[in-house]
């Protein structure tokens, strides 16, 4: 794990926390996502569901907060998700929409933060997202 456990153990809190705002009426399932930003500013965010089913999940929602405000160096996120009103008891990988957002702002050694609940992983974008096409595949 690149960041210190304790950071990943306040992101996880956070994401935990970013959860309880969730706007999930159709799917049910809650994520919050927090990410760390390289001057230490976290950023949370939550899935946000419409009826046309085109929403936005935790962790772009964390993202394009930062991005707005104008953050672009990015360490970790933490993402933690389940069922409405339950506990997560299983790990909450990011989709492969918000791997490629990730991959645009961030390189392949960015950490990725997952919780059961009671335990935490780390990975990396690039074991996420092997063989990504990025920003510097159009150069």
């Amino acid at each position: 794990m690149r960041i210190q456990p304790e950071q990943a153990e306040s992101l996880v809190k956070q994401a935990l926390a970013a959860r309880e705002n969730a706007y999930c009426p159709y799917s049910s399932f809650a994520v919050g996502a927090a990410l760390l930003c390289g001057d230490g500013t976290v950023y949370t965010g939550c899935n946000v569901e419409t009826a046309a089913f085109n929403g936005c999940c935790a962790e772009r929602t964390a993202i394009f907060h930062a991005v707005a405000d104008g953050k672009r160096d990015f360490t970790a996120i933490a993402v933690a998700g389940a069922g409405q009103g339950q506990e997560p008891d299983s790990l909450c990988t990011p989709c492969g929409v918000c791997r490629q957002v990730m991959r645009e702002f961030c390189g392949p050694d960015f950490e990725i933060i997952l919780t059961d609940g009671k335990n935490i992983q780390a990975v990396t974008l690039e074991e996420l997202l092997p063989m990504a096409f990025g920003p510097d595949s159009l150069q």
